[in-house]
């Protein structure tokens, strides 16, 4: 029988050394400030959301949550054996047409909550025993994150921090991060920028995003976890495949593996399939086959990235 190991982690997580400093409260000051003029993400809608403005996000200075909770269907390194303490935020600063969760990142499922009731979330899931508190679709919502944070800290919040983002996030917004964020696990969805701009609605997604991975490396490195591997902190990235070749795996990979680490972990995704608006889109409107998949796989091999989350195919392959 597989031991589930501790229900908490040796290391303190990067923000309580802020806290107790002192800077997280300069840090949730700085971001809060950039609310005026938004440009937390690369699209730089320069509203002010503070007075009501809505960029493409769709938020204003009110934060939305779809849901909160355990997950066990994350990545291996964070679900350990009591799970990923996941919060999901309504709403996205991208606009992907195969969205599967689109009623949350394009409509808003969800309910509007203070800074106190999302502080309150997180304490919850770590006295749950959740290994890490796992912030999903994050990037527009980061000054009311870090105010949460600052909150939960002060009441004993000490568990790493993930940054689980769509991967289009600016170096202004993850400056203001460093030192905050424990395991960055960013998207990599697209290496072309034509691709992007048709089906995500930016033109610029992949300098952006290379970007952006280099800098969040540069903060925390290569992914560490501990002897129960249960992931500590450092950089996870997760690539989608997609039919006929759309996602560009190639040129990912060969970015990771020349730019950023050959000890990189990737979790190289199977489970696309037409959701949202993919049907409108020829090429986006079936499943990936066997062979797409372990083509993705073989490629990642082919340049030295070895450190790869397990799969579970789908059955549903064809």
């Amino acid at each position: 029988m597989r031991k589930k190991g501790p229900r908490r982690n040796r290391l303190i997580a990067a923000y309580q050394r802020l806290y107790q400093t002192g800077e997280l409260k300069a840090r949730v000051e700085k971001a809060g400030a950039i609310l005026r003029e938004c440009r937390l993400c690369p699209r730089e809608c320069r509203v002010d959301r503070l007075a009501g403005q809505k960029g493409k996000c769709q938020v204003t200075r009110e934060v939305v949550v779809s849901s909160y909770g355990p997950h066990f269907g994350e990545e291996t390194p964070l679900v350990g054996g009591h799970g990923s303490g996941t919060i999901f935020f309504g709403y996205c600063n991208l606009k992907c047409v195969f969205c599967q969760n689109y009623t949350i990142s394009h409509l808003g499922e969800g309910t509007s909550v203070t800074s106190d009731e999302l502080a309150g979330m997180m304490l919850s899931l770590q006295t749950q025993g959740c290994h890490n508190i796992n912030l999903v679709s994050p990037t527009h919502v980061v000054p009311h994150i870090l105010a949460a944070l600052e909150i939960a800290a002060g009441k004993g919040l000490s568990i790493p921090l993930v940054y689980n983002t769509g991967g289009y996030d600016s170096s202004e917004t993850l400056h203001l991060l460093d030192g905050i964020v424990d395991i960055y696990m960013p998207d990599m969805k697209y290496s072309d920028a034509r691709t992007a701009e048709q089906f995500s609605g930016i033109k610029d997604y992949p300098r952006a995003n290379q970007a952006a991975v280099k800098e969040m490396h540069r903060q925390v490195g290569d992914l560490q976890m501990d002897e129960w591997g249960v992931a500590q902190r450092g950089l996870l990235v997760r690539h989608l495949v997609l039919p006929n070749r759309l996602a560009g795996t190639g040129d990912v990979v060969r970015f990771l593996a020349q730019e950023v680490s050959h000890n990189t972990y990737l979790n190289i995704m199977a489970q696309y399939h037409p959701a949202y608006k993919a049907l409108d889109w020829p090429r986006l409107s079936r499943r990936i086959t066997d062979r797409e998949f372990s083509e993705a796989v073989e490629l990642a091999h082919r340049y030295g990235l070895n450190r790869l989350d397990r799969h579970v195919p789908s059955p549903l392959f064809r």
